[in-house]
């Protein structure tokens, strides 16, 4: 199971990644950086895409309907699986990590449009969240 910075670094290995972190979501601050920031610097792109989340995971339009048994808003489990935001020259995808805390962490892939492939950032950003360790 890999900690904050073998998972981003394996996030990076996709195709078209540009940029990856983990950002919580209540403070906006990044636990942890990798490659590049569309801005360039993590920590302002932490904060407004700290934003992005918040609205999503807090928003009723968003969280209000009834979840299948066991599924998200149970124990641990994030109000909002992920979030998608397409450019003109790329795609960020903000993946909700489960935590045995309070589940306020995200995983952030900026990908480049032209050699992304977002449905494999998707699935891939999952399976990173799911083993990716918290201590």
């Amino acid at each position: 199971m890999p900690g904050i910075d073998e998972c981003l670094m394996e996030a990076m290995t996709l195709p078209g990644a540009r940029g990856a972190s983990l950002v919580d979501w209540n403070s906006g601050l990044a636990l942890g950086t990798a490659g590049d920031s569309p801005v360039g610097d993590h920590e302002t792109t932490a904060a407004e895409t700290a934003e992005l989340a918040r609205a999503a995971a807090e928003f009723d339009s968003f969280t209000a309907a009834d979840p299948p048994d066991g599924a998200a808003g149970a124990d641990g489990e994030p109000p909002v699986e992920d979030l998608i935001v397409t450019t003109r020259a790329g795609y960020h995808v903000l993946r909700f990590v489960r935590t045995s805390f309070d589940s306020s962490v995200f995983l952030h892939l900026w990908l480049d449009r032209d050699t992304g492939n977002l449905a494999l950032a998707r699935i891939r950003l999952g399976d990173l969240a799911e083993r990716l360790v918290l201590g």
